[in-house]
């Protein structure tokens, strides 16, 4: 039977070993009056800032406005008021055709997008803001005939994009709103 070596041994009893409590000694630190940029920050957080009913909403990449998630049409008009530039009359038609063909519809802005939809049964149409143009997504457009003309990686919906200097075609769009809103809706 071979014997360990020392060397070993004397690792492993280290391993082992309980570590001793040491205490450095340091000499204590001066008290020092520098406000922290911590503390400045916690202050200018606490100021009162302007009405959220004043304050402008930011806008994200392609101008689409960063809205809080809520339900209601407050929200999707706070929505459609913070759309830049032609955006804005585009949205405002659109919700204005969507209101007018489907009494009664439900408005949510979710994922700084308005949605609308039939109570109790989800939501179909939304649309959102994009550099050149205005993106509307309905939710289960593969349904819908004729086809809006707009592809999807996803297995059932389809978009129609709205570019500032090409008409829209109310009546068709109407017609593809009047569809959707008879078919499920997704749960979002």
């Amino acid at each position: 039977m071979a014997s360990k070596s020392p060397r070993k041994t004397a690792k492993a009893a280290k391993k082992t070993a309980p570590r001793r409590d040491v205490t450095k000694t340091t000499k204590p630190r001066k008290a020092v009056a520098k406000p922290s940029v911590r503390a400045a920050t916690r202050t200018a957080a606490k100021k009162p800032s302007a009405s959220k009913a004043t304050a402008q909403p930011r806008l994200l990449s392609g101008g689409n406005p960063q809205i809080a998630k809520g339900d209601g049409d407050a929200t999707v008009q706070a929505y459609i008021a913070a759309m830049p530039g032609w955006k804005r009359d585009v949205g405002q038609r659109l919700d204005a055709l969507i209101v007018r063909t489907v009494p009664g519809v439900r408005k949510a802005v979710k994922w700084n997008t308005p949605f609308y939809g039939v109570e109790g049964q989800g939501f179909f149409l939304g649309f959102h803001c994009l550099t050149r143009y205005i993106k509307v997504a309905f939710l289960r457009g593969k349904l819908l005939r004729p086809l809006p003309p707009g592809e999807s990686k996803t297995q059932e919906a389809r978009y129609l994009d709205i570019h500032e200097d090409e008409p829209l075609d109310e009546a068709r769009f109407t017609d593809w709103v009047k569809q959707a809103s008879r078919l499920p809706g997704e749960r979002l």
